[in-house]
């Protein structure tokens, strides 16, 4: 893939980002969807769309993170820890919602 210099196209860097930035689009609008759909038939059908947008989303971003080129910091113990609790105190759905 060329280079971007004096304009001759994308990097296969900047190609790559690009498509990761869609795909992270396109889960968000068909989830926001989902969430939206009473439907059950057409739930089930943007849920496959879901799950087939957020595999391809998560391989787009191995290829990244693979050639270097989307690093993120490993969580600590304690890091996770602190995100298990707050999920253990604060969204337990028996604390929100009545049966």
């Amino acid at each position: 893939m060329p280079n971007n210099i004096e304009g001759r196209g994308l990097t296969d860097r900047e190609l790559v980002q690009l498509c990761l930035e869609l795909e992270k689009g396109r889960c968000r609008s068909i989830s926001n969807t989902l969430l939206e759909t009473s439907h059950g038939e057409l739930r089930e059908i943007y849920h496959q769309w879901f799950d087939t947008c957020s595999v391809n989303q998560y391989k787009l971003f191995e290829q990244m993170e693979g050639k270097g080129w989307y690093k993120t910091a490993a969580a600590t113990p304690a890091q996770i820890e602190e995100v298990q609790e707050f999920m253990q105190n604060n969204l337990h759905p028996d604390d929100h919602f009545d049966a």
